[in-house]
């Protein structure tokens, strides 16, 4: 149990880990996936080369140790944790070899003069408590989707039922249970974790499900990503009347009931969260407005999809904001989104939910700007494709 003198050594260690704790996760890293080759498809590689991984692991156990002694204050983030670790399966038995080599690195990279035994012993309890904090949340998260009607445990076999080319960049797979059984209603936002083999090597991925629920099939829509080796792999091999791995949905950035109006802003594949939350407002009758952006129209996906549903509720109104544009791409801006922009385009009361969801420094632009334009925080909601880091 983490005594009131280990919580004072481990926050006493924030310091260290604003300066250094990138390069500390780093280290500890390159230790557990070089030693411990189970774990490594819980881990996307292209997210380890590019830093985010670390960045955000970074961030999180900086958190932790800066609330040590007032867990409520990390908000969603256990939940973003708990959510990210269901969807792609990590059990029990993993803490432990985490526990091992994160205590490792922060003896080998601070050095025994500064991570004495002492220090050591307080953030082994600091990390028991947080590992048996999620190991809990998410075994009940386990339970209560095994015991939903058309939910399962572990991977479930889905056949591709149809594959549908969305734009230049985005295809959808459609995924039927190969045991003809039902399936779990997911929320809207929510995402699926897929495991795949990739020459020779397994892989995990979390995918969000691009439509509404329907208690037969499944949908995603996967971006091509330039080194992607899942998506690639889906884009190029996989057809349809193949057999995909699913675990069961999960996802914290989720569709709230509300009677406020609704505002949902996507760049890129961030679209693709959106779809099931737009159709199940547009069900509510809510006031809806979807703003998309996008590179060109080439790469725009379900573009077609929103102009129905605006012909056919009155309540949508949605707005296009292309990089490149030529006249009749008909987009309603050009460029990056600005704040005159939003301005104009965003419900003339500010009380309204908004919902966000692209590419990084288009995130970090446009919490920004919501801030600006009069959006309140609280009612302001995004989510990450890959690991969670902070919009500072």
């Amino acid at each position: 149990m983490l005594t009131e003198n280990q919580r004072a050594i481990v926050k006493s260690t924030v310091p260290l880990l604003e300066t250094g704790g990138e390069a500390l996760i780093t280290h500890f890293y390159n230790t557990m996936l070089g030693e411990y080759p189970e774990v490594r498809p819980l881990f996307n590689q292209a997210h380890q080369q590019s830093g985010a991984q670390p960045r955000a692991l970074a961030h999180s156990v900086l958190m932790y140790a800066r609330h040590i002694d007032r867990l409520e204050a990390l908000g969603d983030l256990p939940a973003q944790i708990v959510n990210k670790h269901v969807a792609l399966q990590v059990q029990p038995e993993h803490y432990p070899i985490v526990g091992a080599c994160l205590l490792r690195a922060i003896r080998e990279v601070l050095g025994a003069e500064i991570a004495t035994d002492e220090v050591l012993a307080a953030w082994g309890a600091a990390y028991q408590q947080l590992a048996d904090i999620l190991i809990a949340a998410e075994r009940s998260v386990y339970d209560r989707t095994a015991q939903a009607e058309g939910g399962w445990r572990g991977e479930r076999a889905f056949t591709v039922e149809k594959k549908v080319q969305e734009s230049a960049e985005i295809t959808s797979f459609y995924l039927v249970p190969a045991d003809g059984g039902k399936v779990i209603a997911h929320l809207p936002g929510q995402y699926i974790g897929l495991r795949v083999m990739v020459d020779g090597q397994e892989q995990r991925r979390n995918y969000s499900l691009s439509a509404p629920a329907n208690g037969r099939s499944l949908r995603i829509s996967v971006k091509r990503e330039p080194r992607g080796k899942v998506s690639n792999f889906l884009h190029d091999q996989v057809q349809a009347g193949d057999t995909l791995q699913l675990f069961p949905p999960a996802g914290h950035f989720t569709l709230q009931d509300s009677d406020k109006p609704l505002v949902l802003i996507s760049g890129g594949v961030g679209i693709t969260p959106t779809l099931p939350m737009l159709a199940t407002a547009l069900a509510a009758r809510r006031p809806v407005t979807f703003i998309h952006c996008a590179r060109e129209r080439s790469v725009h996906a379900f573009r077609e999809r929103i102009d129905q549903l605006a012909a056919e509720h009155p309540q949508l109104t949605r707005y296009y904001c292309y990089d490149r544009a030529v006249p009749e791409d008909q987009a309603d801006a050009v460029g990056y989104l600005s704040e005159q922009q939003l301005n104009e385009w965003l419900p003339a009361s500010r009380d309204a939910d908004v919902y966000f969801l692209g590419p990084r420094p288009f995130m970090r632009v446009l919490r920004r700007l919501l801030r600006n334009v009069g959006v309140p925080d609280k009612q302001v909601r995004y989510e990450f494709f890959g690991p969670a880091e902070a919009l500072a």
